[in-house]
């Protein structure tokens, strides 16, 4: 065993993507990750593409380093079960609002009763201390409830629309793990347990209020809210006469630098709008004009090989296909090509840390639904004979 969670036990309750992703994490650092699922199975099982019906490729993907137990809350024994479970467990994640959990009496406060120790988590849309507490919440409704669909629309899109990534979701779930781990080291000097919530909307916002809170961040503000440079309409990948490069030319050094590479060291090299940080800030749009008539006089391979030799930040505007064949993720192994048991050769993707000591490794496929129930079962006490008796009711379900 490997990783600095390594002998944490995790009691996984969550579905779908925020949880998961979280709980995946943890995996990969060592945690043993009980996924407790339904008799229907996580939803995302269902989401094509798949090789395989109940393996789709999003649950794949959020999945790896966990083990599946299949109980059915709503019956009496497998609740019971799964209280022997969280008694011998360190943390319990959830995804669900705090009201359907306490309607499946796994409250804090029940929860707390068989282990003082736990480290209680909920994820869901709204603190439960405001009007919205008990508000559904799901990806696109938090992206528009912190305003990234209108931020799109004031960049010049001609319709707000949502991120093209589960924004909310992804970043909710780094702040899960982290919040988990921080947990465990508090309770390793203190010896308490916690409840800890992430609500996904007070999350979100120091992401897009970190920049867009601007003038509005001073009493009585001293200009609208709004960050202006990544508000500009003209901020975007800058078409080259064969495809489009990033550039972000940001400090006086680069700028010098830049004038010199065009020849316009005595023209452009002088005008007060590009002079200083603080004038460039006031002429977005000026600077944005230049560079996109600028790039398209060369190919993209050209402006790379330009800007690198003064020392100018620029990348090439990859692909999804791109990244799959990028060198650099070639060189470090980023990507890994495996044989599932029952998906055939699948690709998985690295853990995005390194460490001296403590490794995270790959343990554990993504699981079938139900794979682990026996073996989870035993750990935890049950003998054959009332895990045979959970499975026949119903309470419980084997893959």
């Amino acid at each position: 065993m490997s990783g600095p969670l390594t002998g944490v036990r995790v009691v996984d309750l969550s579905t779908v993507l925020m949880g998961p992703f979280a709980t995946q994490i943890l995996g990969d650092l060592g945690a043993d990750i009980i996924k407790i699922e339904s008799p229907e199975g996580d939803v995302t099982r269902e989401i094509s593409p798949y090789r395989n019906r109940g393996m789709g490729h999003m649950f794949m993907s959020v999945n790896r380093n966990k083990r599946s137990v299949v109980l059915d809350l709503k019956r009496d024994a497998a609740r019971d079960t799964l209280m022997q479970l969280i008694a011998q467990a360190d943390v319990l994640v959830y995804n669900i609002r705090p009201q359907a959990m306490a309607r499946l009496r796994l409250s804090y406060e029940a929860v707390r009763e068989v282990n003082p120790r736990i480290i209680y988590v909920g994820a869901f849309g709204y603190s439960q201390r405001g009007p919205y507490a008990a508000r559904p919440a799901y990806e696109d409704l938090i992206q528009g409830a912190v305003g990234l669909p209108f931020l799109f629309q004031q960049q010049g899109a001609a319709q707000p629309h949502y991120a093209p990534i589960n924004l909310a979701d992804r970043a909710c779930g780094q702040q899960i793990a982290s919040a988990v781990s921080a947990a465990l080291y508090y309770r390793e000097k203190s010896g308490k347990g916690q409840r800890i919530d992430i609500p996904m909307f007070e999350h979100m916002l120091p992401l897009v209020l970190g920049e867009h809170l601007a003038g509005a961040g001073y009493a009585p503000r001293v200009a609208e809210p709004g960050y202006a440079r990544i508000l500009a309409k003209e901020r975007r990948p800058f078409a080259t006469q064969d495809g489009y490069l990033c550039v972000l030319i940001y400090n006086d050094k680069q700028w010098r630098s830049f004038f010199d590479l065009l020849g316009q060291t005595q023209t452009l090299g002088q005008d007060p709008r590009f002079a200083s940080a603080a004038a460039r800030s006031q002429h977005y749009a000026a600077i944005n004009a230049l560079l996109s008539a600028e790039m398209r006089k060369r190919t993209t391979s050209e402006w790379l090989a330009l800007l690198e030799e003064v020392d100018i930040p620029a990348q090439r505007m990859n692909s999804l296909e791109d990244l799959l064949n990028d060198p650099h993720l070639a060189a470090i192994g980023y990507f890994t090509e495996r044989d599932h048991p029952t998906e055939g050769r699948i690709r998985t993707m690295a853990v995005p840390s390194e460490w001296s000591e403590s490794t995270p490794t790959y343990r554990y496929h993504a699981p079938q639904k139900g794979q682990h129930t026996r073996e989870v079962l035993q750990e935890v006490g049950l003998d054959q004979a009332q895990i045979d008796a959970l499975i026949q009711s119903g309470a419980a379900q084997v893959s």
